[in-house]
This record gives structure tokens, C-alpha cells and sequence, in this order.
């Protein structure tokens, strides 16, 4: 099929643009790359520390000339629920390893937090900047260089993003990432909202509401709403990262052990010893980019990811921007609806032909790169249109379903749910922001109303319980950029805010922070650059100004006199209570050095440095 025109043109200016740098970075994988083990560099005494504790057999192994040194990068921890799967994989891939003729070592652990532990409190502060600290434990793990492939073992919101950071700065090394899939279905997430609706409108007690969070989140894997942490294992495939079919098979199957043992044994198979090296950093390339970009705006993916994804390819020598996504998403239909753009999750999701489909379909528009290199080998990215069985007990790829199983929940390019991807840039007189449309009912799309200003998410719901918010507003949450606070997720209001779009007022949120990947119903103009700690013009808004946010022209603007608007003062905010207790005064040369949301919002240097 005939690759899309914007598609092509949308990449090639990526290209053109990110050249020099890219170049450079390629330049730094070819030196090294070499074609002999690198731990053979070193000392005699420092190959003696790097495998002092291995076993009999795996030491002699790595003592010869030819025996292939695997490292295991795993993001494990028995409280985040999507990464306890993970506590048997280093067994499963050492033994895959070894009967393919290598030797395996966890490198290094990597912290995982979970942001549904803490929303809504002073942990959030940290979670955007935990992925950058991950990429800095990821190139820690493997600084010994004495590996010749690495897996990565991540699934969560910041961590597969981290993970893929820190990869890229070892980009000659061959990298498989391995997730853990999504725990099976509890309570809908549909009845879940409604039981978090009733308890902020008080008129369920909080014994109600935990009752229904467990039911909801209720055992190991993933949480299956459409989030982050999901859209991570979308893009993992739509990049050629996993093996195909890997993202949503779930965790304590026989399927999902034998794709973790089909990953161990083909990174032994990509390094530099053999004939099909393929180093992470040419997988990502300017294809893989742009292919992750259209798989985020056909599935209605999570905003952080017009954060990730910049950040992402910044870290492999490409300059994506956000008038780039824009572009893409105009010409990418909509073509899922999981949880919480729709009432299904991300099993039903597979089950009704996911990944395969999706790809299979999306390739066939021309909208995806086909002819790429991934972690697979021969066949480019068509081989994600397959899906992995079991037969006989032995690992088997084939055909996926030629056709949605569930229309409610994936469709076709001819007849998609929208004819425009789920994510939108908004600019105007307030900046640059994204909305996150997929979830948003069409005539919720367009909010024309006056401003009340707020510095704090407490203030929002001080403001809520006192009813001064009965009315059309919105509110203008300011201050929560990645320089004031870290930019936490605010998804806590969304409860809040939708019972006032349920009460029939017109509401909207505005801010330079963050909403989670599950934010859903309520118009909200988030990552607002530049933000109000750098004077951006958020900081000039005042109580009663008329805002309007509209997403279908992609606008945000304050209407208020042009002279009489730069004339005000930029408001200040006593910041001091963000940056102390819970850890947060560690993270003070973050905030310090961090760069705007539009470039990433990035900590820890690489090709391009720090963004200002």
C-alpha cells in the first residue's frame, strides 16, 4: 500500500530537521558497535568482578572468546501491580539464555512507582521526574559494557519511557523490552466511575468506594483501563520493540512465559556477534517515531505521551514536535475505544482483534511505515499484524483476526469511530497546550466561559464542596508545570469536574500540568507552554476573564484586550510547599534544570542536551 502523503511528508521534515544531530548519533553507534565482546576490553580483574558470582558453567562460559553476555534491566517490585510478574523473569530468561548458547545477568533495578497510589498527593510531584531518574538507573545498569544485548523488563507510565531513555544512550546494544501484560478484568470501569462520581458528591461512604476499587484493581498485571502504562505497550509494538503480539497477553499464562523465553533467546540473536545485528538506536528511528505517533492518535492514547514521545526521540538525535503530531493526527482516523474513550478495556480490546488488527489495518491505509527495522527481523513491521500461539506447546505466529470481533471497540480505517486521531493541539494567546479529544463528547468540545483561577488541585475542591462552582468556568489550574511542582497528574478532579458537566453547566480545565492517561470526559487544555513559572500568560489570567477552549478549531485564548492583557502583572506563587517532605527536596536540580513539556520536559542531557 502507498504511504499516506502527509505521513511521508510529516516524516521526511523530521528528517530534514533532526539530520545533524541524528547523524552525529548514528556516527557514535557505528564506533560502537564492534564486532567482538566488549568485556574482553577490560582487565583481567574487572571481567573477574563482573562474573564472580555466576554459577560454574556461566563463568566458564564468559571466560572464553565467543559466549554471548545478555544484560537484564527490570523495573521489579511486588507493590505496582503491573511489575510483581516480573519477580520470576530473570529464571525464565536466564535458562532461554543459556540454551541459546549465552549467559544472562540482571544489570540493574530501576525504580516503579505507581501514579494510582499517588494521585492526588505529594508523591505525584515526583512521578514525571522518576522517568528521567530511571534512564539515569537504566545507563547505570549497563555502564559496566560488558554486555552484548540487553532486555528491559517495564509496562508503567514513566518507566517504559525511562527505560527506552537510558536505552538509547547505549544505542549500538541490541534491546528487546518485555512486558508483563494486563491483569484480567474485574469490575467494569464503567460501573468504577460511577461509584467515584457518587462518593465525591458524598452520597456513598468510603467503605462503598474501596470496595469498588478492589473489585477494579484486584490482582497482578496491569490496570486495564487505556492509560499510560497500555498506550506504553501499544507504542512498544508499533516502534518494533516487543516481540509482536507481546503487549496485552496476560501475566501467569503460558503464552505470556513463552513470549519472555521467545525474547531472551532472539536478543541472542540480534547482537553484533552475528549476522543480524540490530542495534536499538537504528530501530528508532525517524519510521518508528512517526509509526508511534499514528498508533497513539488510531487508539485515542494517553496525553503524556506528546511528552514521552518528544522526549523519546530527543533521546535518539530526532526533533519531534507537536505541530508534527497535530499533522498526524488529522489525517489518522480513530479506530478504538477502550476505557476511557469508551466502556471496554484492553482485554476486551485483544480479544476483539487488538495489536493485529489495528497494525494490519493502519498498514494497509498507508499509514504506518512498513519497511522498518525491528527487534523481529525480516518482514518490517507486518509482522506485528501477526499474533503468537501456542501449538503443541511450541511458540507459533499467524494470521490475526482479518476482522474486528466487536465494532463497539475496534473498527476499520473505512468506517472508524472519528475520522481524526484522539489528540489535539491547541494554540492561541495563552500558548501551546494539548487536549485529548477521544473521551470528549462533540458538543463538549467547544467551552466558552469565564476563568477561576486556582493555584492548587485542593483549592479546586475547597471551591467545589463550597458550590462556588455551579456555574459554566473554567478553571485555570496554574502552577503545576514541571518547574513549579514536577507537573503532577491531576486526574483527581475529574470526578470533580464531571459532576459539574453532569449538572448541565459548560465546563473546562486549563493548566500547565498534567491529566492522567485515564482522564477522560472533561475538555482539558493540559501542558501549557510556557508555563506560569516562566511568566508564560497563564500567569496573567484573572478571576472573571473569558476563556474559550476549542478543540475543533484547536484554539485557547483568553479574550481579553491584546494591550490590556500584556500590560499585567504576571502573578507569583509561594512554591515552598511543593518542594519539601516525601523526597521532593532531592529533586531540587530537577526542577532547577528540567525543560518545557514540549521538548519533553527532560532532566538528563543526550543528543540535543537540555531543552530551555
Amino acid at each position: 500500500m502507498t504511504l499516506h502523503p502527509t505521513v511521508e511528508a510529516v516524516t521526511e521534515k523530521i528528517r530534514r530537521r533532526s539530520a545533524s544531530v541524528r547523524s552525529h548519533y548514528l556516527d557514535q553507534i557505528k564506533r560502537m558497535g564492534e564486532r567482538t565482546p566488549r568485556r574482553h576490553k577490560l582487565g583481567c580483574a574487572n571481567i573477574a568482578h563482573a562474573i564472580a558470582a555466576c554459577g560454574p558453567g556461566d563463568k566458564g562460559s564468559l571466560e572464553g572468546e565467543g559466549a554471548l553476555s545478555i544484560g537484564i534491566v527490570t523495573s521489579y517490585n511486588d507493590m505496582l501491580s503491573a511489575h510483581q510478574p516480573f519477580e520470576t523473569y530473570p529464571q525464565i530468561i536466564k535458562d532461554a539464555v543459556r540454551e541459546a548458547g549465552g549467559v544472562a545477568q540482571v544489570a540493574g533495578g530501576v525504580p516503579a512507582m505507581c501514579d494510582g497510589v499517588t494521585q492526588g498527593f505529594a508523591g505525584m510531584e515526583l512521578s514525571l521526574f522518576s522517568r528521567d531518574t530511571i534512564a539515569l538507573g537504566t545507563a547505570v545498569a549497563l555502564s559496566h559494557d560488558t554486555f552484548d544485548g540487553a532486555l528491559a523488563l517495564g509496562v508503567c507510565d514513566k518507566i517504559v519511557p525511562g527505560l527506552l531513555m537510558g536505552a538509547l544512550a547505549f544505542g549500538h546494544l541490541p534491546m528487546i523490552f518485555v512486558p508483563a501484560g494486563p491483569m484480567t478484568t474485574g469490575a467494569s470501569n464503567d460501573e468504577k466511575s460511577r461509584v467515584r462520581q457518587l462518593y465525591a458528591e458524598g452520597k456513598i461512604g468510603r467503605k462503598e468506594l474501596l470496595a469498588s476499587e478492589t473489585a477494579s484493581y484486584h490482582g497482578p498485571g496491569t490496570c486495564t483501563f487505556y492509560g499510560t502504562a497500555n498506550s506504553n505497550q501499544m507504542m512498544m509494538e508499533m516502534m518494533g520493540l516487543h516481540m509482536p503480539g507481546a503487549a496485552f497477553v496476560n501475566p501467569g499464562t503460558p503464552l505470556r512465559d513463552a513470549l519472555t523465553r521467545a525474547a531472551a533467546k532472539r536478543v541472542t540473536e540480534i547482537t553484533a556477534l552475528g549476522n543480524d545485528w540490530t542495534p536499538i538506536g537504528e530501530v528508532v528511528d525517524e519510521k518508528a517515531i512517526v509509526n508511534g505517533v499514528v498508533g497513539l492518535h488510531a487508539t485515542g492514547g494517553s496525553t503524556n505521551h506528546t511528552i514521552h514521545l518528544v522526549a523519546i526521540a530527543r533521546a535518539a538525535g530526532i526533533d519531534l514536535t507537536w505541530e508534527d503530531m497535530a499533522e498526524l493526527s488529522e489525517v489518522t482516523p480513530l479506530l478504538a475505544r477502550v476505557y476511557p474513550n469508551g466502556m471496554s478495556d484492553v482485554n476486551q480490546f485483544h480479544a476483539a482483534g487488538g495489536m493485529s488488527l489495528l497494525v494490519q489495518e493502519l498498514l494497509e491505509a498507508g499509514l504506518l511505515h512498513g519497511d522498518v527495522k525491528t527487534v523481529a527481523g525480516d518482514g518490517g513491521l507486518a509482522r506485528y499484524a501477526e499474533e503468537p500461539k501456542l501449538v503443541d506447546g511450541e511458540l507459533v505466529w499467524g494470521s490475526g483476526t482479518p476482522q474486528s470481533l466487536d465494532r463497539n471497540i475496534i473498527r476499520t480505517v473505512d468506517q472508524p469511530f472519528d475520522a481524526k486521531g484522539g489528540l489535539v493541539l491547541l494554540r492561541g494567546n495563552l500558548g501551546r497546550a494539548v487536549i485529548k479529544v477521544s473521551a470528549v463528547k462533540p458538543e463538549r468540545r467547544v467551552v466558552e466561559a469565564p476563568a477561576r483561577v486556582f493555584h492548587d488541585q485542593s483549592e479546586v475542591q475547597a471551591a467545589f464542596k463550597d458550590g462556588e462552582l455551579d456555574r459554566d468556568v473554567v478553571c485555570v489550574l496554574r502552577f503545576q508545570g514541571p518547574k513549579a511542582n514536577g507537573m503532577p497528574e491531576l486526574h483527581k478532579l475529574t470526578p470533580t469536574l464531571g459532576i459539574l458537566q453532569d449538572r448541565g453547566f459548560k465546563v473546562a480545565l486549563v493548566t500547565d500540568g498534567r491529566m492522567s492517561g485515564a482522564s477522560g470526559k472533561i475538555p482539558a487544555a493540559i501542558h501549557l507552554t510556557p508555563e506560569a513559572t516562566d511568566g508564560g500568560p497563564i500567569a496573567r489570567i484573572q478571576d472573571g476573564d473569558m476563556v474559550r477552549l476549542d478543540a475543533v478549531a484547536g484554539t485557547l485564548d483568553v479574550l481579553v484586550d491584546a494591550a490590556e492583557f500584556t500590560a499585567r502583572e504576571t502573578a507569583i506563587a509561594d512554591l515552598s510547599h511543593y518542594h519539601h517532605g516525601i523526597g521532593r527536596e532531592l529533586f531540587a536540580p530537577f526542577r532547577a534544570a528540567v525543560g518545557p513539556a514540549d521538548k519533553g520536559a527532560v532532566v538528563v542531557g543526550g543528543p540535543f542536551g537540555i531543552a530551555a
